[in-house]
Formats: structure tokens, sequence, C-alpha cells
């Protein structure tokens, strides 16, 4: 007769039974106190969502180049013209002639001028027909805000001009102004769509993968906790410093995968640690030490990879580096501490593995295969993911301004419509801010730029100022194709004596590509140096890292590739429910190359952490790789397959932004857990065999010394008999938590 044993909590074991180590006494401390430490997550929830909810109404529009000559100039511009922005209405479907429809109009503009906040407002009737559409069926009305101006009357502004009653006429209200305010809204509704659409999917798979509900909720909960702690995160920080509006989703997007991630990986080893027939104080103890590192070292590789971003200068970058920053510490801490003390309270309920994860199965076979085929894999893998980056190399980078917004915003649909039945009054291409009286930037305009041979004409010469002049230049082919960017150049060189700022949307995408140009080697250099040092650090091989790091390369061109194809050329677009705007988003590139590269290297962690501890453990190279695979495969690609549904959630929403980066690390995710981790690791760490494990002896020294590994030595558990599907014993109930 089989007689069933139980293990006594931490407690109550020898002073020798405990794990040593700061992370078991980590778990140790969460999950004797998870009271506490739950109570602590609650009011980190409840101040996110309160106040942490607010920070999108401090967001701003920082894409630009800071300290960039386009910065400059429109920083010159500012202070000589200082207004916030202007607010446009598009009369538009009846004749600009009619009686009837310019009483209506000039009955509202003479309202709007009285109201509080407004510098000026000009329309079709007071500038002597030059606010005419060219068929005289549609009119514009202008209204330029002061610099002081609140929200309050900016918007009492848009409601007065949506007001225009003209027979016949369909009025439609935009400018910057409206843009700015759709742009902030739209991020938060996708934002919110992205988290209501992921979360239930995500807890449907790892109920399929755990078996059971209670497992499957605590890595949402644990999600959950960290979005809120990410928001009160970057809400102080929004009062420190500049946060664009699209970092917000990106960062949520981060810290909601990372969650998920972490808090799947921590729940599977306690599951495993309870198949070997741990009690529930003894299971998390051991998986806050084993597991708790992998994900301490997992966190510590991504923010590396973010960390890189502070290279740049551009306000947008260092914010989106700030904030990932913030959200894998959340991440990471969330997993260290709220998983414990949640898993002392359900713990009981998470379904035991009738024993260990089996040493032979789908993943020992496939590498199998693999390691007899090794060069071919190669190869092949190569090949593919080679291919699938090139079209990255014909890539090209704009600024889509309005267009980021779905075609149904009033902003965009104002744009396009001036751009289309307004041409004199679009934006131009260039604007030259020329330092000196018109007189000087007329002659500058008549004796430099008319005779360059890309430029179409000049539109206009405007006095902002008496110091301080603007020249808008015309250009042939795309106003940010080529010859507008060799324009850019051309007049940087050619400034006749003068003070000249060359700006305008070809300006910024020039200046934009030269700071990542310039500063992009050095930010490349930090993050692979930090990476190879952490993988040295946890493997003591200087081989296993330099392949890592070209793995990661790999795959994520595939991702650019992929990126390129589809927001670029327009392939699925009207599967994914966009317009193409004939380039990425300039900052795009910069922003997936980081966070795919951190995410690559976080299931690289997951992997070597199986691998080096099976090596550790005397099994030869690819023994450890089979074991390592088929006892991580499943976990990995489980991951993987959440962290896709989470960024197919946010692929999913409106903002052209936020749906490339949520293409694009989608894939970057699929392509690395499957093609990469799969195929290509095994495939080369069968060639490279006990070679993968080499360092000079210098190098071997110093990782005695400092090495940094998950594995860790466990004591002995006590010799437990689980009976299948049985409800938990008595005896297995944990102790109250100590106050």
């Amino acid at each position: 007769m089989r007689t069933t044993l139980t293990a006594a909590p931490p407690s109550r074991q020898p002073v020798d039974q405990q794990v040593g180590g700061r992370l078991a006494a980590l778990g140790r401390f969460c999950f004797q106190r998870r009271r506490w430490v739950v109570g602590l997550w609650v009011v980190v929830l409840a101040l996110g969502v309160l106040i942490g909810g607010k920070v999108f109404e401090g967001t701003v529009s920082a894409t630009d180049a800071k300290g960039s000559e386009s910065a400059a100039g429109a920083a010159v511009l500012a202070a000589a013209d200082p207004s916030r922005g202007t607010v446009t209405a598009v009369v538009d479907g009846a004749r600009v002639s009619d009686p009837a429809v310019k009483s209506a109009v000039t009955d509202v503009t003479s309202a709007v001028a009285k109201l509080p906040g407004v510098i000026a407002v000009a329309d079709t009737y007071a500038a002597d027909g030059g606010l005419n559409s060219t068929d005289g069926t549609a009119s514009l009305v202008s209204v330029r805000m002061s610099d002081g101006s609140t929200d309050a009357q900016f918007k009492a502004v848009a409601s007065a001009l949506k007001g225009i009653d003209a027979p016949g006429a369909k009025v439609t209200v935009g400018g910057d102004l409206v843009t700015q305010a759709e742009v902030v809204a739209q991020t938060q509704a996708d934002t919110r769509f992205g988290e209501i659409v992921t979360l239930p999917l995500t807890l449907l798979v790892m109920v399929l993968v755990f078996g059971g509900f209670a497992a499957a909720s605590l890595p949402v909960i644990g999600a959950v906790a960290s979005v809120g702690g990410a928001l009160l995160a970057m809400f102080g920080f929004s009062r420190l410093m500049d946060i664009d509006t699209s970092v917000l989703p990106i960062a949520t997007v981060l810290g909601l995968g990372l969650s998920i991630d972490y808090a799947l990986l921590m729940v599977n080893r306690f599951r495993e640690e309870r198949g070997h027939g741990a009690a529930i104080a003894a299971a998390v103890e051991r998986t806050a030490a084993t597991a708790g590192r992998t994900v301490m070292f997992s966190g510590l590789t991504v923010a590396v990879a973010l960390s890189g971003l502070f290279v740049f200068t551009s306000p947008v970058f260092r914010a989106v580096a700030v904030a990932g920053v913030s959200v894998v510490v959340i991440a990471v801490a969330a997993a260290l501490t709220l998983i414990p003390a949640l898993l002392g309270f359900v713990g009981h309920r998470v379904k035991t593995p009738t024993g260990p994860v089996p040493d032979e199965g789908f993943f020992t076979r496939t590498v199998r295969r693999v390691q007899r085929r090794a060069v071919p894999v190669v190869l092949i893998c190569v090949a593919l993911l080679m291919a699938a980056g090139a079209p990255f190399l014909g890539s090209d980078w704009r600024s889509s301004g309005a267009a980021v917004l779905p075609s149904s915003s009033a902003g965009r649909q104002v744009a396009e419509t001036i751009e289309q039945r307004f041409p004199a009054l679009a934006p131009a291409p260039v604007t030259v801010v020329v330092e000196a009286d018109r007189a000087a930037a007329q002659h500058y305009a008549d004796q430099v730029v008319s005779k360059l041979p890309d430029v179409a004409g000049v539109r206009a010469v405007t006095a902002v100022s008496p110091g301080v002049s603007t020249v808008e230049v015309l250009v042939h082919g795309d106003p940010q194709g080529a010859e507008a960017k060799r324009v850019v150049g051309e007049l940087r060189e050619q400034r006749d004596g003068l003070t000249t700022h060359v700006t305008g949307d070809a300006a910024s995408v020039v200046d934009f590509q030269h700071e990542i140009a310039s500063r992009g080697p050095w930010a490349l250099g930090l993050v692979a140096l930090g990476t190879l040092v952490l993988l040295f650090l946890m493997t003591g091989s200087v081989v296993v890292p330099v392949k890592a790091l070209l793995m990661n390369v790999l795959s994520l061109g595939a991702s650019l590739g992929a990126l390129t194809l589809v927001f670029q050329h327009g392939y699925f677009s009207g599967l994914l429910g966009f317009t193409p705007t004939g380039g990425l988003e300039t900052f795009i590139p910069v922003l997936v190359f980081a966070f795919a590269f951190g995410l690559s290297m976080d299931y690289e962690v997951f992997l070597l952490a199986r691998i080096k501890e099976l090596r550790d453990q005397g099994h030869s190279c690819s023994r450890a790789v089979e074991l390592g695979l088929q006892r991580s495969g499943k976990i990995i690609t489980s991951a993987a397959l959440l962290m896709v549904i989470v960024f197919a959630g946010f692929a999913a929403g409106q903002m052209l932004m936020v749906k490339e980066m949520g293409i694009a690390l989608a894939v970057a995710v699929a392509v690395d857990a499957t093609l990469v981790r799969c195929l290509l690791v095994p495939a080369a760490m069968t060639l490279f065999g006990e070679f993968n494990w080499w360092a000079p002896a210098p190098l071997r020294r110093l990782h005695r010394r400092f090495g940094l590994t998950e594995h860790v030595a466990l004591p002995p558990l006590p010799q437990v008999v689980l009976p299948a599907q049985a409800p938990p014993v008595a005896e297995e109930k944990v102790p109250a938590p100590v106050a």
C-alpha cells in the first residue's frame, strides 16, 4: 500500500534544508507575509488607475531631433511669433459666393474672434478669396490660438466652428491642435482596447497550458498589477520630462508582455517543484531561487537593450528608454514578490504534475533531427532570415503627420482636404527660416533658392517679425523624397552669408536620419557590449554570447523586413485596416531594434539557463541541448504565443505608429521562438560542440569569481508520492503568515 508523505513548511524544516541566497530569502519573505505584499500591490494598482490614468493628459508631441537645425528653426519661429497652434474648419459642399453661406461663416467667425485665447481669425471673405478651393465649392476658416490658451478655450473655438450652419455645406474641424488632441485620444483608446482584448485571450491560452484556472490567473493578475505600476511610474516621469504620446502604448505593451512571460516562468517552475514532491512553501522558495534568477537576469538583458536609447538626443528615444526600463523593473518586481505571495494563497489549487517533465518528447526528437543535419539547418535558417530582412535595405523613412490617425478622424480629413484642394495652403516641403528682414530673405530666395535644380519654385517669402522671415520652398517629386532631401542639404551648404535654419518635414527626416547614423553605432556598441558581458557572466563562455548576438541580429532583420513589406509597400494593408504612407515612421525602426533585441535575448536567457544548468550537472553539450530544449521548449513556445497575442492586440488598434510596433514585435517574437530557438540554436551549438563553452584562462578565472548562474544548489526533498488529481491533504496547508 502506498503511503503519502508531506514535507514540512520551511519554518519547520531544519536550517540546512532552506535554500540559500537572497532570492530564496525574498521568496520566503513574500510567501510568509503574503497579505502585506498583496496589499501593497493592490495600493500600487489603485494609484496607477486613479493617478497614472491621467498620464495621457501630460503627453506632448516630441518626435523632433533635439539639437538639430530643423528643431532650432522651429524654436526661432516660435519665439518670433508665439502661438499654441491653429484650429481649421473646412466648409465644403456649397458655393462660396452664395450670400447665405457667407452670412453663416462670417457670423460665426465674428463671434469666434471675441473668444478668449484667440489671436486671429481668417476666412475667405476677409482674405479676398485666398482661402477658396479651386472649384469654388469649399473654403477654410483658420483660427490662431495664443501661446497660453487652455484646452477649454481651444475646445470652445472648435465647438463654435462646428456650429457654422451654411445651407448645403458640411463643416469639418481640424488643424494641428485638433490633430494633437485626436492623437492623444486615439492612443488612449488603442491602449485600452489592446488591454481589453489581450488579457482574456492570454488567460484562455494559459488555462490550456496549465490545465487549470488557478495557475492561469496568476500571470494575468501579475500583468494587471505591473501595468498599474507602469502607469504610475510614467505619470511621475511625465512631470519631469517630455513624454511623446506614442511612448505610452509602447511601454504598456512591453509591460504586459514581460509581466506575463515572467509570471509564466515562475508558475511553471513552481509546478515542476511540486511535481518533484516539494510542499507549497518549499516549492515557492525553490522557485524564487531558480526561476527568480532567470527572471532577474532576463530583466537585466532587456534593460540593457533599452538603455542603448539613452545615447540618442531626441526626446522620444530618451522617453522610451526611461519608460521602458521602469516597466522592466516593475515587471521583474511583480514576478519576484507578487507571484510568490499569490502562490501562498492559491498554491494548493494549482494543478500539480504527476511527475517531473519527461526527458523524451517532441522537443527532444526535434533537436536530434536537427543535430543529424546541423550544417543544412544552419545554412537554410540563415538564408531564410537574410532573405526576410532584405526588404529593409530599401526602406524609406518619413514623418506621416496626420496620416498616423485613422481615415475617419477629423484632423486627418482636414489635412488631406487642404493638400488636395488647397495646395497653395498646404505646408511647404522645405521652409527656410531667415534671421533677417523680408528684403534680405527675398534676395536670398531669388539668388540662391530659385536656382537649385530640384527646386520647383518659391511659394512665398513672409516677414514673421522685424528680424525673422520665412522662405517656403517647393520641390519636384515626393515632398519627403530624395529630391526634397537633396534640396535640404544644398540649402544648408549655401546660406549666402545669412543666418538660416532649414526646416520642414523633409528637413526633420534628414535630421532624424543623421542622428541615427551618427549615434546609432554607439548605441549598438553599448547594447552589444552589455549583452556580451551579461551572457558571459551567466555562461562563462565567450562563444555562446557572440553566437547569441549574431542570431539576434538575423532575427531582427526578419522583423524589420516584414515591417517594410507591410507598411511601406502595403502588403496586407487591407486586412490590417490602414493606408500605406510609402515609408516607415522615422523613429519606429530604432524602437523595434531596441525592443525586439531585448525580447529575443529574453528567450535566449530562458533557454541558455536550462542548458547551462544541465551542462553543470555533467551532461554532454549535445545532451544538455536536448534536455534544455525539452524542459524549456514548452514554456518558451507558450511565452512567445502569449507575447504574439499581446502585440497583435495592440496592432489591431487604429494608430499607425502603434500598429507598426505591434506587427514588428509580433513577427520578431514568432521568428525568434520558432526558427531561431528551436532550429538555429540547437544546430549551431551542435556544430561548435564543447567549443561552445570556451573562454580564455583569465576570463575563466574571472567567471569563477564573479559569474552569475541560474543553477543553485537545492537541498534534497523528502520522498513524496502525490496521488494523481487528488485534493491536497490537510498537512500541506500552509501556515498563517507572520505579521
